[in-house]
């Protein structure tokens, strides 16, 4: 697997990609685990191209994958090139519209932007380099966002606050700091982003749990620092959410893919100087 990253000057505020590329002649079939953003797939491949299951759905080509799908694997064969996009709540909110049901379902990028996606795939087929990739997506995406009404600034506040404390704080704190009641705060918040605040606290600290595990940090204590009450509480949240063990989780390949793709150290950091870096990951 090879990947390309854009420049980080030509990066777009809660949106992040990579480009992938496979070549092999065996089929590859890769365990994606969840993320706290929705994920746009593009599929950029020849032929019978990228194959997308989750609980017994199976979605060929171009996908849109929600905050919570499950236990979800992507399968290609021979020689295969994906844009993978990611979205934060609130940017996909304003990019594929507020009442878009994205939590746990896996939909065609063309049940959601219709008969653009098949536009958009084919200009990004087309390109000569990933840079180009990246700047048409860019362009793509940049317009997108104006389509549809941003989410409450008190429901962008809450999803910000939730990604800066990594999951470890309260609803009713929350509330009480944007001056609304908790129910109106969990019933907008659900509304606009598919996702309850708890429920998005909970995906945000798996998240960073996982990635420390990753990292080979002890399970015990990634269940200290990620808030867990104890490794049993750390082992049922990874069940829930990767449907895996917190050791198999650990080796987990989509995680190392992470770790080249976005950088956990400085949002200034890149592990590429420009789109055409493509390390090789083995």
């Amino acid at each position: 697997m090879k990947v390309a990253v854009p420049r980080p000057s030509a990066r777009l505020p809660g949106i992040s990609m990579a480009g992938f590329r496979h070549r092999a002649p065996a089929l590859v079939d890769i365990a994606m685990v969840a993320h706290p953003s929705v994920t746009l797939l593009v599929d950029l491949s020849e032929g019978k191209g990228i194959v997308c299951d989750t609980h017994g759905r199976q979605e060929r080509g171009s996908v849109v994958v929600g905050l919570l799908p499950g236990n979800l694997r992507a399968t290609g064969r021979g020689v295969g090139e994906c844009l993978q996009i990611r979205l934060e709540p609130v940017a996909a909110a304003a990019a594929l519209g507020a009442s878009t049901e994205l939590s746990g379902t896996l939909v065609s990028l063309e049940d959601v932007w219709g008969r653009d996606a098949g536009q958009a795939e084919d200009r990004l087929r087309a390109a000569a380099s990933w840079d180009e990739r990246f700047t048409i997506a860019t362009e793509i995406l940049r317009r997108r966002l104006g389509a549809h009404p941003p989410v409450d600034p008190e429901v962008a506040h809450t999803w910000r606050r939730t990604l800066t404390t990594r999951g470890r704080v309260r609803v009713d704190g929350l509330a009480d700091e944007v001056g609304w009641s908790r129910k109106r705060l969990w019933s907008r918040f659900r509304s606009q982003l598919g996702i309850t605040p708890k429920r998005a606290a909970r995906l945000v600290r798996f998240d960073h749990a996982a990635h420390l595990l990753a990292a080979g940090h002890a399970a015990a204590s990634v269940a200290t620092e990620s808030g867990y009450v104890d490794q049993s509480h750390l082992h049922r949240e990874v069940k829930t959410f990767a449907g895996l063990t917190p050791t198999a989780l650990a080796a987990a390949p989509w995680l190392a893919i992470d770790d080249v793709a976005w950088p956990a150290s400085s949002p200034t950091q890149s592990p590429a100087k420009s789109g055409e870096h493509i390390p090789d990951l083995r």
